[in-house]
Parts: C-alpha cells; sequence; structure tokens
C-alpha cells in the first residue's frame, strides 16, 4: 500500500511538496510561492506560520493526488539553511520572524568577534567562517530583540530551529525537537569532529543550550506525523538541507564529485569523503550527510547572488519582463562590450566573504545598452562559479572533471554554454531538475530501509551537456575584467 515517499521542499523563495514512487520517479508536486519581508536594508524576513501554513497545504494536495495517505511510506524533508526561528515550546508560535540566511543585520557582532581573534578557533571547529549568513549570531539577534532572553536560558520555555527542525515540531505536534547534522553544521555551533554541539561556541555567541534541538543522523527516525494532518500517522525518516540534499540527489556519493545548484544563490559542494576538509582560501568545510555513525563532508563555496540577480534584472531595473528574455538578450549580442555586474547585493560570498560589499556595474559607455547589462548579470554567475572552483584547486581538491548543475537558472542554454566556456569543463544538468527533492526523498527512503543504499538508480532521460569552446586567450581576457571589477567593489567597502 505503501507506494510513494513525500519529499517536503522548503526553500527560500516558496515552499513545495513531491510525491516520489518507489523507483524515484515524480508523480505528483505542489508548490506555494513565499512572501519575501525585508523591514530594514540588508535584513530579510520570513514569516513561519506562512511556511507551516504552506507546508501542509502542499503535503495535503499531493497526499489527495496519489491516493491518500496510506500510499505514503515516509517523508523527507530538506529546506533552506541558515534561516533562524525562534519559538515558545508551550505554543508552538514563532517569537519573531524568521531571520533569512541572505540577513546582514548581525555583520556588526561578526566583525567584532572577527576582531577579537575568534574566527581562526571558530574556523578550525565549525569550518564555517565567522559571517553574519551563519545562524549562531541571528539566535542571539532574536533573543536580544524580543526580550525573551530569561525565559530561553533560565525557563526553557524557548527554542532554536533552522526551518526542518521547525517543520519537524509543527510534523510531530510539538514532540520532537531535533535536526539533522547537516543543517546543524550550518549554525556555528557544531563541531565538525566529532559531530555535535560546541560547549565553547554556545557561550561565545550567547545561545542557551536548552534550545539546541537534538541532532540526528541524515536518514532514519525522527519521529512520525501528527495523525490529525494528514490522516494516518507518517513516518520522517530523512532530513537535510537543501544543498546537502542536492549533492545525494545528483549522486555525489564519491570524493571529488561536485554539484553546482543555481537558485537564489549558487552554492557549489565537493565530497570531501570521511575527514573533515581544511580550507586555506575561505571556502566551508561542512557535514555532507551522515549515515548511522559514518559522516561525510564536504567542501563548499557560496555564491549569494544567481538567480536573483536575474530576478532584480526584471523587477529592479524593468530590463526584462520574463526571466527567460535575459537568454536572447545576452546571446543577440556579439561581446560584453567591456561590461560587468558584480551582483554584492547582501554582501560576496566565498572566496571573499565580504559582508560590507555592495553591488556595482562597471566598464558603462555611450554604447552601452540595457542588454549589455543584462548579459553582464548573466555572465556574473560564471564568473563567481570559476572563483569558486580556483579557490577548490587551490584548497588542494581536483578540478571536477565534470561539473553538475540543477536550479532555474541552468534552464538559460547560454548561460550553461558560458559557464562551460569561463570554468574550462563540461556542464552537465540532469533531465530531472528537482535534485533537493529528490535527494531529500533517496535520504528517506534509505532511512526507511525502502532501498539498500543511496547509490540506488536515478530516474531516467539522459542529462543535457555543454562542452567548452571558448579559446583560452579570451576566457582569461574575460576573467581578468571581471577580476578588476571585484577589486574595485571590494575597494568601494573598504573605503
Amino acid at each position: 500500500m505503501h507506494t510513494h515517499i513525500l519529499a517536503i521542499d522548503q526553500g527560500t523563495t516558496s515552499t513545495r511538496a513531491i510525491a516520489f514512487d518507489l523507483s524515484f520517479a515524480p508523480k505528483a508536486v505542489a508548490q506555494i510561492e513565499l512572501t519575501q519581508h525585508f523591514p530594514k536594508p540588508g535584513w530579510v524576513e520570513h514569516d513561519p506560520a506562512e511556511i507551516w501554513a504552506a507546508t501542509v497545504q502542499v503535503c495535503r494536495e499531493v497526499i489527495d493526488k496519489v491516493g491518500g495517505p496510506q500510499s505514503i511510506a515516509c517523508i523527507g524533508v530538506t529546506n533552506q539553511r541558515e534561516t533562524t526561528v525562534v519559538w515558545d515550546r508551550r505554543t508552538g508560535e514563532a517569537v519573531h520572524k524568521a531571520i533569512v540566511w541572505q540577513d546582514r543585520r548581525t555583520s556588526d557582532v561578526c566583525a567584532a568577534l572577527k576582531a577579537q581573534g575568534h574566527e581562526a578557533m571558530v574556523q578550525a571547529k565549525t569550518g564555517l567562517l565567522l559571517d553574519p549568513y551563519f545562524s549562531g549570531t541571528k539566535i542571539a539577534a532574536i533573543l536580544d530583540a524580543t526580550g525573551v532572553r530569561d525565559d530561553a536560558d533560565k525557563r526553557a520555555n524557548v527554542v532554536f530551529g533552522t526551518i526542518d527542525s521547525f517543520l519537524i515540531w509543527n510534523l510531530t505536534g510539538g514532540k520532537v525537537h531535533a535536526t539533522d547534522a547537516t543543517n546543524a553544521s550550518r549554525t556555528l555551533l557544531f563541531a565538525l569532529k566529532p559531530p555535535a554541539w560546541s560547549d565553547d561556541l554556545v557561550a561565545l555567541l550567547r545561545v542557551p543550550t536548552s534550545m539546541l534541538p537534538e541532532v540526528k543522523p541524515s536518514a532514519g527516525l525522527f519521529g512520525e506525523t501528527d495523525p490529525a494532518l494528514f490522516g494516518r500517522a507518517i513516518p520522517i525518516t530523512g532530513v537535510a538541507g537543501d544543498q546537502q540534499a542536492a549533492l545525494v540527489g545528483h549522486g555525489c556519493l564519491s570524493p571529488g564529485m561536485a554539484k553546482a545548484t543555481y537558485g537564489t544563490g549558487c552554492f557549489l559542494v565537493m565530497n570531501a569523503g570521511s575527514e573533515p576538509p581544511v580550507s586555506k582560501n575561505r571556502l566551508l568545510a561542512t557535514v555532507g550527510y551522515q549515515i548511522g555513525a559514518e559522516t561525510t563532508y564536504a567542501l563548499e563555496g557560496s555564491i549569494f547572488s544567481a538567480g536573483s540577480t536575474i530576478q532584480w534584472l526584471k523587477e529592479g531595473l524593468h530590463l526584462i519582463n520574463a526571466s527567460r528574455e535575459s537568454e536572447a538578450m545576452a546571446a543577440a549580442l556579439k561581446d560584453n562590450g567591456g561590461v560587468y555586474l558584480v551582483p554584492a547585493f547582501a554582501g560576496l560570498g566565498a572566496p571573499q566573504w565580504n559582508a560590507e560589499a555592495r553591488g556595482a556595474i562597471v566598464g558603462l559607455t555611450r554604447d552601452s545598452t540595457a542588454a549589455h547589462v543584462v548579459r553582464a548579470g548573466v555572465e556574473a554567475i560564471a564568473y563567481q562559479t570559476r572563483d569558486l572552483l580556483d579557490a577548490l584547486v587551490a584548497d588542494g581538491a581536483p578540478r571536477p572533471t565534470t561539473l553538475k548543475v540543477d536550479g532555474g537558472v541552468t534552464a538559460n542554454g547560454w548561460a550553461m554554454q558560458f559557464l562551460a566556456d569561463i570554468c574550462d569543463a563540461p556542464v552537465e544538468r540532469p533531465a530531472f531538475q528537482e535534485v533537493t527533492a529528490l535527494g531529500a526523498a533517496r535520504l528517506a527512503a534509505f532511512g526507511a530501509g525502502l532501498i539498500p543504499s543511496l547509490d540506488a538508480r536515478l530516474p531516467g532521460a539522459p542529462a543535457v551537456r555543454w562542452t567548452p569552446s571558448m579559446a583560452a586567450p579570451e576566457r582569461e581576457r574575460l576573467l581578468a575584467g571581471w577580476r578588476a571589477a571585484v577589486r574595485g567593489v571590494l575597494a568601494h567597502a573598504e573605503g
């Protein structure tokens, strides 16, 4: 009777559910867009109640489409990482809107901790850098802004979770306060080896220990849903942050395999094997996935603006009416006209990690047109990816023989060819694009004992592939222009 796996994919811009059959073929999907709140420049928030209501709605729609609750064997959860929720354990209500991973309100806190000399210790323990991107400083910001610190510290009535933890709490009717190792590893509070919450980091970031969820492996039983939600209790057996779920979904299960997901931002993640990698080039070491007592680590580079750059060209500058128009506009030009767009709208991620950097368009002349600006925005995605690959190689990682990609931006064939040219590597896009949800489903299936390993066969059609065709001198000329533009942005941030 249990013929489907339900994957919940709670992302930055939408909440969706997908039902897969036991061969991992998608059978039903539902999606609801998520409201973005921008209370101040550089601040980004989501409404946890809206996220929860949307999650229930999309799950019910998908469950109905595949024959009702008896058809669902298990549930996998994947989520936007680092986004921080603090809620009252007595009522389940959030005490503040969720602070989103893009939010920069704790930049000053991170700068002060760096100035005090803490970043080397933090990086050694967590694999992360002191940046407002991560959850740890967001927790303290919520406690201080809402006046509930005493309630959290002395009475243990207030708890923290990333979105996965918040959903698990609500799905189980408040019975389970848990997260998985991938999400825990994005908080600045979790040591990579041995993987566990760190008392030193909890104290440094002023987070009461009582707020923290239990950390579980990525595949295994987290709890069962409240029967009142979907008509029966359904086991939750797989959980991972979205980028780690995509790593599993792409089948990057051996060291050296890498994928890049192009959503709001871009996240390049390489399987690093059984030991935490050490980066000298400001990449992040993180948990790739944890199965039982075995932890697979990953090396990650994060770009804050990828799809959001195209969205800005459409909604901010009104240069295009739909994202797909960017492909034709870019392709219509013989070259970029010397125009570069550095999309540091929320600072620069890896490898620069500069929270104060702001976006810029450089190289404009009287011959520049709207099409040049649009093309510069599309090109920036490839340049930033090349920066990440160069940092990976500088850290001693092998250059990927193929870059596996997914996400909305990959629908732009011109952008994917330019990516292959600038990175000088073949780019491969799977026929089934929802690899984040697929990864969550695979983890859940393994956690429920439905498959013997994570290597279970991927769904069918062949991938689309782009191979490099740009001459090396042209590639180097374009990269030199990009690097000069980035140097200008960094100089402005310092000045």
